[in-house]
């Protein structure tokens, strides 16, 4: 917008307040002053709040504008300052550096979180009549193979396979196969 356009803006818009209050209509002059002198004269004996208002942003944006058009030659232009080029602070090294303090120090806060870790023999499939006459000594039939590894689930997602054994009088499972973390996502989906 040029100065003359927002000179006739402020004086057309302290014409407008004028109006509101009096009624009547009031010339608007070609630039801030005038507007000032138009509403001040046409108010009668004291001007109002408004109209004072009114005025001050006339004259204010008239000043502004001729310190805009005094600065640049003539020629309105929004943010003169030229631009820079951005510079970054170079990160590879370390990015490369070990971050094991880092790592212990994100980690502690869950190392307490209780998880159910189950290890499955095998499964299979019962009618409830099959079930029923299930006694001691029956044998069920699982869908596994002798020999076939165990697999160790924690909170019911597949972690790892292993094999049964005995240890202290007490059943344990040896390791054997750590799934990797890809496998974990497929198996989620």
């Amino acid at each position: 917008m040029s100065q003359s356009e927002q000179e006739a803006l402020a004086a057309e818009w302290a014409a407008q307040l004028e109006d509101g209050e009096q009624g009547g209509d009031a010339p608007a002059g070609a630039d801030g002053a005038a507007a000032k002198t138009d509403v001040t004269a046409s108010a009668g004996a004291a001007p109002t709040d408004d109209d004072a208002l009114a005025a001050q942003w006339a004259e204010a944006l008239a000043s502004d504008e001729e310190t805009k058009s005094e600065g640049s030659g003539g020629a309105t232009s929004f943010n003169a300052s030229p631009v820079k080029d951005a510079h970054f602070k170079d990160m590879t090294e370390m990015s490369r550096q070990p971050r094991d303090n880092n790592l212990k120090r994100e980690l502690d806060f869950i190392l307490d979180i209780p998880l159910e870790v189950s290890a499955e023999l095998g499964r299979t499939r019962l009618l409830i009549n099959e079930l029923l006459q299930l006694g001691q000594g029956s044998v069920v039939e699982l869908n596994k193979l002798a020999g076939e590894p165990l697999e160790v689930y924690v909170n019911g997602k597949l972690v790892a396979r292993g094999e049964a054994v005995v240890i202290n009088e007490k059943f344990g499972v040896r390791l054997t196969d750590i799934i990797s973390p890809i496998e974990r996502v497929k198996q989620l989906g």
